[in-house]
């Protein structure tokens, strides 16, 4: 299985954690890549949620991927802690969706 992240997640995610807890992370994703929630109206987008640290999972962030099962690749798109934000907007949702359609397409 391999990781593919975008320029914004790889930005986030390195203020949020540090490499090897990111590095378990995606272990948790390579074992059961349907772990995170799907998020409805998304194109199969899923929301995990993490804990940072010195925090739970309930406190803690939110990571948003895509698991294209054709190339068994997975999409690192976004993250954000919840502090800054409960969920995405449809906006960002839809744009999500877009870019998916794009990645199925085009790979």
């Amino acid at each position: 299985m391999e990781f593919i992240e975008t320029p914004v997640f790889t930005k986030l995610i390195a203020t949020m954690l540090p490499d090897d807890d990111y590095r378990l992370l995606q272990d948790d994703i390579a074992k059961n890549p349907q772990l995170g929630d799907l998020i409805q109206g998304g194109g199969g987008i899923r929301k995990l949620r993490f804990a940072l640290p010195g925090t739970g999972k309930r406190g803690g962030a939110r990571l948003i991927y895509y698991w294209q099962t054709s190339r068994d690749k997975i999409y690192m798109l976004l993250a954000y802690a919840k502090a800054k934000k409960e969920n995405l907007e449809p906006e960002q949702v839809a744009i999500l969706k877009s870019l998916v359609k794009e990645l199925e397409r085009h790979g």
